[in-house]
């Protein structure tokens, strides 16, 4: 038998909490309800979740907070639960981590179909995370683009920036990978939005500049090649 997928729920509205919960354990997840920021930090090591799916304001530790401290150590997904809908919000959330943003009232069906697509992902990235142990003299196949100083290899999830690799989130990494492998090509935030976040993901074209910004503090720009800016339109990958 399967073991069954871990959530944690944390959220003070424990109405709210119980409902999530219902619907996740209908879908056969095991689900944990914490009330505060404190239990949510005890219980990200006890309970050893699969997904978080936690409330902004909460006594105590507020959501921020509890999601910079997990994000010290662990790249499990976070899902933001908030009443608080300003594109501020949204945005210091995404910064500090979180994988994806819903806002109070959401719809329970939707919120499941968001945690099923968000583990898909990382699970998927885990696996193929697992494969760079491959001896120096076999070749995997892999999807990759290279320039000078960079290498995106989309087969085993890894950034090779100045010989060495960056700790990059998957989602990261795939717009990316995306707009490098069209060198020179304009792409809206919107078209962005739909090739890398998909369907599944019902977002606003700021989500893509908080992700820009991600990978630029990450990579710098380079004699070759830049992650430039098409004021007014979106991004390109820019060979020099």
């Amino acid at each position: 038998m399967a073991t069954k997928q871990k959530i944690l729920i944390v959220d003070d509205d424990s109405n709210i909490a119980e409902l999530i919960s219902l619907y996740l354990t209908k879908e056969c997840f095991d689900t944990k309800i914490v009330e505060d920021g404190e239990e949510a930090l005890i219980a990200f090591k006890e309970f050893s979740p699969d997904l978080i799916l936690l409330d902004l304001m909460l006594p105590g530790i507020d959501g921020y907070e509890v999601c910079r401290e997990i994000r010290k150590t662990s790249n499990i997904p976070i899902i933001m639960l908030s009443a608080k809908g300003e594109i501020f919000d949204k945005v210091l959330g995404l910064e500090l981590g979180a994988d994806d943003y819903m806002i109070k009232p959401f719809d329970s069906k939707e919120l499941v179909a968001r945690v099923k697509a968000i583990l898909r992902r990382y699970k998927n990235t885990s696996v193929t995370q697992q494969t760079t142990n491959t001896p120096a003299n076999i070749a995997p196949k892999s999807d990759y683009v290279e320039y000078p100083d960079l290498l995106i290899n989309l087969t085993n999830y890894s950034v090779t920036y100045k010989g060495k690799n960056i700790d990059i989130p998957p989602k990261e990494l795939e717009l990316l990978y995306f707009l490098a492998s069209s060198p020179n090509q304009v792409f809206t935030r919107e078209q962005l939005l739909d090739h890398i976040w998909g369907y599944e993901y019902l977002g606003d074209t700021r989500t893509v500049d908080v992700h820009v910004k991600r990978i630029r503090e990450k990579i710098n720009d380079h004699d070759s090649w830049a992650l430039a800016t098409v004021w007014g339109i979106g991004y390109k990958f820019e060979t020099r």
